[in-house]
């Protein structure tokens, strides 16, 4: 194995730069990834902006990428949940690089079927979808759900987790008429455009008047208090994404008069015991899901290694529908 390997540096400027770094060695508990590709996540350009400091992050310079696939080349001590040659998916930051060390709690072993690109395009959608919709949400089999910007990589991710534990209606918000096909195809069964529709006049209808019982809203902004009218008596609206915005006016006669749950949900501050249980929870249900294709990531583009910036470029357009990925290794 080389002793220097290729990685992208966030913090150094207004975009990621090519650099070279030792390749790690797995500790005690850890297990050594040779990278095959990286997803983008919106969180990879907060950092680059300064807004988003996960717990992770412990220099103001850092080997940037938060998502990874690959396969696992070296065990630390005390490792036997995972053998080397596994092939492997895993959230946290470094993984912009030819080799990662994780936590062997937080890797998740992917059918031998699906291709790298696909595997990395998957960990921090299923994690936090799951974790959002299930174990803060808890949702049950047969309720309804709403996804509020669910052209975003995770919120394709969202629909189709929703689907496939077995929800009575999964509704989905676009504000773009060319991404429905998209919602539909993943599995919406109720898809509503926020730039043309009023967002809980279309629930009500899709429910009897009723509303959800569950809202993964991963916009914020304004149209996070516009759920409130969507969500049934005693629902749970949960806020994944601020991508309106981190300000929302809310209407408190209407939380309090349809008795809503409201919660707010990251990773940034999460323990690593915490996030190897939200691992470890994907595991009953949600990974046979990705093994017989109930739940698939929705790839937009693909780009090599060295082209991360025009990446990231794309990412910041809006324009992309599900994940982009870097190849980082051979696939």
């Amino acid at each position: 194995m080389d002793e220097s390997m290729k990685v992208l540096v966030g913090g150094a400027g207004p975009n990621w730069k090519a650099s070279t770094a030792p390749v790690p060695v797995p500790g005690p508990g850890e297990v050594l990834v040779k990278v095959r590709a990286a997803g983008l996540n919106r969180a990879d350009l907060y950092m680059l902006e300064g807004s988003y400091n996960p717990n992770s992050k412990t220099s103001n310079v850092f080997t940037a990428g938060l998502e990874l696939a690959g396969e696992v080349v070296a065990l630390g001590d005390g490792v036997d949940s995972v053998a080397v040659g596994d092939r492997v998916a895993a959230a946290g930051l470094g993984a912009f690089a030819e080799y990662a060390v994780r936590d062997a709690r937080h890797v998740i072993v992917m059918p031998e079927t699906l291709s790298w690109t696909d595997s990395a395009a998957l960990p921090v959608g299923l994690a936090t979808e799951h974790d959002a919709l299930v174990t803060q949400g808890g949702f049950a089999p047969g309720m309804s759900v709403l996804v509020v910007g669910a052209t975003t990589a995770i919120g394709l991710i969202a629909v189709q987790i929703a689907k496939a534990l077995g929800a009575s209606l999964v509704a989905a918000t676009t504000t773009s008429e060319d991404k429905k096909s998209a919602l539909t195809t993943a599995g919406a069964d109720v898809v509503i455009n926020t730039k043309t529709q009023n967002l809980s006049e279309a629930v009500l209808a899709a429910t009897g008047g009723t509303g959800v019982d569950i809202v993964l809203d991963h916009v914020g902004g304004q149209l996070f208090s516009e759920t409130f009218a969507a969500t049934r008596l005693g629902g749970t609206i949960i806020n994944i994404g601020r991508l309106g915005g981190p300000q929302s006016t809310i209407d408190l006669n209407l939380l309090s008069f349809r008795r809503l749950r409201v919660l707010g949900t990251t990773f940034s501050v999460r323990t690593p015991d915490e996030l190897a249980s939200v691992c470890a929870a994907l595991k009953p249900e949600i990974l046979p899901a990705v093994a017989d294709g109930r739940i698939r990531p929705v790839i937009d583009r693909v780009f090599a290694f060295d082209d991360a910036v025009k990446a990231a470029e794309h990412l910041r357009s809006n324009a992309a529908v599900g994940k982009i990925v870097l190849e980082v290794g051979q696939p």
